[in-house]
């Protein structure tokens, strides 16, 4: 499968942003989507991941309460909804594809997208 992120920008802290991955191939349905975030020097990190079709989702401490993460398989599409913005929230965020659950490692993912970048100012 292949992933395109989009919905990136350039932001003010406290703002909200959508971000959107989409998936090419009928398979799409099949695959547990994650999404990652990576700022300069640092490790690739999970901030959220969503199940196939019963939308089970898992976030990461950090953005518990603030990111939502939903998908529309008919559209081969999942979101990533951010409402108030930080300034660490900056980074690179790319959408990826796996199968097992939970998935909060970059090693549980086979496909991954670009990826967008979002920049939040203070």
């Amino acid at each position: 499968v292949q992933l395109v992120e989009s919905g990136g920008g350039m932001m003010q802290a406290g703002d909200s942003l959508r971000l959107s991955c989409l998936g090419s191939g009928r398979s799409f349905s099949r695959y547990i989507m994650g999404w990652f975030r990576q700022a300069p020097g640092k490790e690739r990190e999970c901030v959220g991941a969503i199940t196939t079709n019963d939308g089970m989702t898992w976030y990461a401490d950090s953005v518990k309460g603030r990111f939502f993460i939903s998908r529309d398989n008919s559209k081969t599409t999942v979101y990533l909804q951010m409402n108030s913005l930080k300034p660490e929230d900056t980074a690179t965020y790319y959408c990826a594809a796996g199968s097992r659950w939970p998935a909060y490692s970059k090693n549980d993912y086979y496909y991954w997208g670009q990826g967008t970048q979002v920049t939040v100012s203070s």
